[in-house]
């Protein structure tokens, strides 16, 4: 919301009579951030626009390259300009059959979409359209664009919308009107957990402003800075006030029809609600929501992959995995030379692991410790993380680990110490994309339902890699892992190998 200076005072006087100290000094900030700059819309407005953007450079992008690479028929030497002026005319059927796709409508209600999301359905789109181009250029022989023309068109349009859809969620994520103010209702585990997730995604756009729950449960240590701003009663005022754009329910003790009576309440305030549902860590990204007489149902398909699925899999495997060791064959060189030079020992580490069904193999990696690292163990275990208070011992991690080598410490950044395990894959050991490889000591401690895990062969990324690595406790990997193997897709595959890069950058920055 944009208020004068006179209106902002007088919202701020009322704001401390309602919470008096306990909103944040974030949350303030970004209010009058908006306040003074002026913004008077919100998430989806901006993306959408910044979207449209960029799929119209990238369209136009497409043609003029394909213009230029295609061999030009002399006997139409009109063509070409009359393809343009052709295509640029059709440039608004473009926009609304991507709208049609809903390819401009999921940032403002999903918490974490991105471009890799969005890949299908480009794919689709561009697609179909260029088929249809194709179709309507016979029929009307106003343009004559060849078959090599098109195919340069469509493979360059595919990829010029992916890019400049990044490059435009990427410049939103730094306005200060792609930030949500967010409130969660229930201060439970639940709640909580919820909350403790935004924290350490600020990629998601969500400001976290407090809870909402009359009987909250005491706060965990990392989230004690988060207030509990009233009851359910209050949630219209704080929504108005604080200019709430999301509330989360989580659950909490009141009751269904008092919670139903408070969101409803919400109707005319503009705000976007995630509920979080019963039972979540049995719910994947694989459900689907069917009704009977208007009770939704969300259902879960069955846990095993069919053998189709698994040759699917390995297929994708193979056939990315094989093209990536070519391309990286120089890299791999360089790698081990440096290796080599700077620490005596051998070029790679190798380990055993647990696999699928739970049979053992050996993992590659390019050792990023001096060669007696494991003698020293010992030394060093009271620096693991885990052993803080809230920690879990089951893992071992340590910050600045005194055993890893300056080269190493480059490899482990970036991850190019995993750049190996694409050699277990192309054997069959692993997959490009499953659950974590844990080893013995670990894998020990998966018991029951989670042995599910083991299911599919484990990945070189995957959704613990991907989403937080160590910030990330072991039961919840262990959720995260069978989640994704009792409700494994081909699409969802290549999301995480698309999130993969960025994953590790973001992480590199953190470093």
């Amino acid at each position: 919301m944009s208020l004068t200076d006179e209106a902002w005072a007088a919202q701020n006087v009322e704001l401390q009579h309602e919470f008096g100290n306990i909103v944040d000094a974030r949350t303030l900030e970004i209010l009058d951030r908006r306040r003074r700059t002026a913004v008077t819309k919100r998430r989806g407005w901006l993306v959408r626009r910044m979207l449209l953007t960029a799929d119209l450079v990238g369209l136009v992008s497409a043609l003029l390259l394909a213009e230029w690479l295609a061999p030009v028929n002399s006997a139409d030497a009109y063509s070409p300009l009359l393809e343009i002026v052709a295509f640029l005319v059709t440039l608004p059927a473009w926009v609304v059959i991507t709208k049609l796709y809903g390819l401009y409508d999921h940032d403002d209600e999903r918490a974490n979409h991105s471009t890799a999301d969005d890949f299908g359905g480009v794919f689709h789109m561009v697609t179909v359209c260029v088929g249809l181009v194709a179709v309507v250029a016979y029929l009307s022989d106003f343009a004559h664009p060849s078959t090599q023309k098109l195919l340069i068109f469509w493979a360059f349009a595919i990829a010029f919308v992916c890019v400049g859809r990044a490059g435009a969620r990427t410049l939103a994520r730094r306005n200060a009107a792609y930030i949500q103010n967010t409130v969660i209702v229930g201060a439970g585990d639940v709640g909580q957990l919820v909350a403790k997730k935004l924290v350490i995604h600020p990629e998601y756009g969500m400001n976290l402003v407090g809870f909402v729950d009359a009987q909250p449960k005491e706060r965990r240590e990392d989230l004690e800075n988060l207030a509990v701003l009233g009851d359910l009663e209050r949630l219209p005022a704080i929504v108005r006030l604080l200019d709430v754009e999301r509330v989360i329910v989580a659950f909490s003790r009141d009751s269904h029809e008092k919670t139903l009576e408070s969101l409803r309440s919400l109707n005319d305030l503009d705000v976007q609600i995630d509920i979080v549902p019963r039972f979540f860590e049995f719910v994947g990204p694989g459900v689907e929501v069917h009704t009977v007489e208007s009770v939704p149902l969300i259902g879960l398909p069955p846990l095993r992959l069919s053998r189709s699925s698994r040759l699917v899999k390995r297929t994708t495997d193979l056939a990315l995995t094989i093209p990536a060791l070519i391309f990286l064959a120089p890299l791999f060189a360089l790698l081990a030379l440096i290796i080599k030079v700077d620490s005596q020992g051998p070029v790679f580490f190798r380990q055993i692991r647990v696999g699928a069904a739970g049979r053992p193999f050996r993992i590659f990696k390019f050792r990023s410790m001096y060669e007696d690292a494991d003698e020293r163990k010992h030394e060093v275990a009271h620096l693991n993380r885990h052993l803080a208070p809230g920690g879990d011992p089951r893992m071992f991690k340590i910050m600045d680990d005194p055993r890893v080598t300056r080269v190493g410490k480059l490899l482990r950044r970036f991850c190019l110490d995993e750049l190996p395990q694409l050699f277990n894959v192309v054997v069959g050991e692993m997959s490009l994309v499953g659950p974590r490889p844990l080893i013995l000591d670990e894998d020990q401690h998966v018991q029951r339902w989670a042995r599910h895990r083991l299911n599919l062969k484990p990945g070189v990324t995957g959704p613990w890699q991907v989403l937080g690595r160590s910030e990330i406790p072991f039961e919840e990997m262990i959720r995260l892992d069978y989640l994704y193997a009792t409700r494994w897709s081909l699409i969802g595959d290549l999301r995480l190998i698309a999130l993969t890069i960025p994953a590790l950058f973001r992480r590199a920055n953190a470093a």
